[in-house]
Formats: C-alpha cells, sequence, structure tokens
C-alpha cells in the first residue's frame, strides 16, 4: 500500500476536545509536566476550547511541544531479584493533553487501518475485536486438529529483546508511508518521536534526563499501534502458521518428515534475517520449542547461530501449555490462585 489515499484528517475542536477531558481517570498520574488528570477533568468546560486551539495549531504545523515528549519511568517490579533491573517493567508517564491528542489521532489512524485492512490478521495484539483469547483459540485450533490427524507439530516460541525500545525512527517513518498514512500524519508522528527525553523515578529520587534516540514509549497511547505497523511485514515470505500478540510471536508447523521440518528452519531463518534489516532482536534465552504428537523426532531448531531449547510446557499469554495439549498443569495453577484469593477475603 502506498501513499496517496487522502488526507487523514483527525476530528480537532471543542466538543471533542471536552469528551476526553470528561473521561479521564482522575486517579491516574501526571506527568513531568504536573497537569493532574482530576485538574483536567474538573476544568474541561473552561480548558476545551484552548486545548482544542493548541492541538489544531500542533497537527496543522507538525510542532510538538517539549512537555509532551517528555516521559517520567517508573520501574514496577515484575519477579526474581530485586536487584536485577531486567525484572522491571517500565511504565512511562507522559503529559496528559498529550496523551488526549495522542488518542485523537490514534482513532483515525485505526480507521484508516481497519478500512484499508492493513494489518495482517495474524495480529491480535491492540487490535479490534481481537485479543488473548483469540490468539490463543485461533492458533491452538489449528494446532490441535494437526495433531488429532496424527501429525507431529512443532512451535517456536519467540521473544523480542526490549521490543518496544529498539524501534528505529526511521525505518517506522518509511513503513507508516508505505501503509498509506499522508504526509500530514507520518511528519505529526516522526516529530512526536523525535527528540524524546526521559528520567527515571524511584521512590523520592529522579535520574537526569536522557534522550531517548530509538523506539516507541511504552505506556503511550500511539506506542502500540505504531509498533503493530511496525512488525507488520514481519509475516512475509514465511510458509509456516505465525500468531502475534504485540510482539510474543508463535511459529508453528507441520514436522513429519525432513523437508516440513527444514521448512519451519527456514521460516526461522528468516526471522531471524527480519530481526537484523529492521535492528531487532530476538532473545534467544526466552525462545523455546514446544514438540506436539506421539511420533514426534523432537527436531532441534536455531537462531542465528544459537540453538532453540525444547521445553514441555511454556507460559502462552499468561496459560501454561504442555507439549501433550494438557490442560492439567493450568487448571491446578488457577485453582492454586482461587485457593489463595479466597483466603484474603476469609
Amino acid at each position: 500500500m502506498d501513499e496517496g489515499l487522502g488526507e487523514i484528517q483527525p476530528q480537532i475542536g471543542k466538543q471533542v476536545v471536552q469528551e476526553h477531558l470528561a473521561t479521564l481517570n482522575e486517579f491516574k498520574s501526571p506527568g513531568p509536566d504536573q497537569l493532574h488528570p482530576r485538574v483536567l477533568k474538573e476544568l474541561a468546560e473552561v480548558i476545551s476550547e484552548p486545548l482544542a486551539i493548541i492541538f489544531e495549531s500542533s497537527w496543522r504545523t507538525g510542532e510538538v511541544p517539549a512537555d509532551w515528549r517528555r516521559a517520567n519511568v517508573v520501574p514496577i517490579f515484575k519477579k526474581g531479584k530485586k536487584n536485577d533491573s531486567n525484572n522491571y517493567r517500565p511504565v512511562s508517564l507522559t503529559s496528559i493533553p498529550g496523551k488526549i491528542l495522542e488518542k485523537i489521532i490514534k482513532e483515525v489512524v485505526c480507521e484508516h487501518l481497519e478500512t484499508n485492512a492493513v494489518i495482517a490478521n495474524s495480529q491480535h495484539g491492540f487490535t479490534k475485536n481481537k485479543s488473548c483469547q483469540t490468539n490463543l483459540i485461533s492458533f491452538f485450533d489449528r494446532v490441535t486438529s494437526w495433531v488429532d490427524t496424527g501429525n507431529a507439530v512443532d512451535v517456536a516460541y519467540l521473544d523480542f529483546s526490549k521490543a518496544f525500545d529498539k524501534v528505529p525512527h526511521d525505518l517506522l517513518a518509511n513503513k507508516l508511508v508505505k501503509c498509506g498514512l499522508d504526509k500530514t500524519m507520518v511528519r505529526w508522528i516522526c516529530n512526536w518521536l523525535n527528540e524524546r527525553t526521559q528520567r527515571v523515578l524511584t521512590n523520592a529520587s529522579s535520574s537526569s534526563w536522557k534522550e531517548v534516540t530509538s523506539g516507541v514509549p511504552p505506556g503511550s497511547v500511539l506506542g502500540p499501534v505504531l509498533f503493530n505497523i511496525f512488525i507488520n511485514d514481519l509475516d512475509e515470505g514465511l510458509e509456516g502458521t505465525i500468531i502475534k500478540f504485540v510482539y510474543y510471536t508463535k511459529l508453528g508447523g507441520i514436522a513429519n518428515t525432513p523437508e516440513d521440518r527444514s521448512r519451519i528452519q527456514n521460516d526461522l531463518d528468516r526471522l531471524e534475517r527480519w530481526a537484523e534489516t529492521n535492528k531487532m532482536k530476538f532473545n534467544r534465552d526466552k525462545c523455546k520449542i514446544l514438540h506436539f504428537g506421539r511420533k514426534n523426532g523432537n527436531q532441534r531448531y536455531r537462531m542465528g547461530d544459537a540453538w532453540l531449547d525444547s521445553s514441555v510446557c511454556e507460559k502462552d499469554l499468561g496459560v501454561l501449555v504442555d507439549n501433550k495439549l494438557n490442560m492439567s498443569q493450568q487448571c491446578d495453577a488457577a485453582a492454586k490462585k482461587a485457593n489463595g484469593d479466597s483466603g484474603l477475603h476469609q
């Protein structure tokens, strides 16, 4: 798809801005500009018109205020050792007014992507009428049908390393044009991405401001949509079945014969080349192979020069899947969690 499908014009006006202000969650934290959502919500009727003027000017000129390109990054602990930075998930707190314009722009971008069927069917993350559930059901419906008819099936669980942080802005800009966004839209998005700065906030301390030279901001409104556009061509040239939830990717195929298994390896080679071309990197330590079917030969596969480990069970979008397609481990985990939750209320 090429540029030239007509101008994509967001609806910016007092009424639209006031509606967005009215739906603000007043318990959310402000960005570095300290404009609190509770104050903005209470003053919606007064400030909606001047904000609409600012938004319209930003859109028309392509200029994005510096305050909208700053982020306070708060590290949220996941699990593991607390002194390991890899065990924290960064959450970016950005300007609330800036996020409102992001939402307005996101609406028209998503409408364009949906109307023109831009995003591949394999993407289930941040896509209308799709979810973790549709991802799991559509993929394992195919896998179980293969296994039920006596086939061996191999599935590669793939994970990118720091996916949102690594997106190169120049390559993303090219893909925005390729998917049909007009010059005004591409200019605004590129200016929104460029010259971003961030600092880390933890407890009562903050780091110095640092420039961000790549990536789409985690926790932003536009970020996931832009990432979907960036990763959209990951599927091109693949022979096997691929399915994505944002950057969590599964690649599967029948593995009865050496030729079948060679096709899976060829697909993994294509994905590795895609990552190199697009300046991304797979986290090979987290990439695993599950072997399904009674006659499975447990073929070894590699990403680049690294052999991938086989696994008997993987956590797939929160659901434990084992190599026998038995849900007992998931049921046990769910029961254990339910018992723990009920204990909290006793």
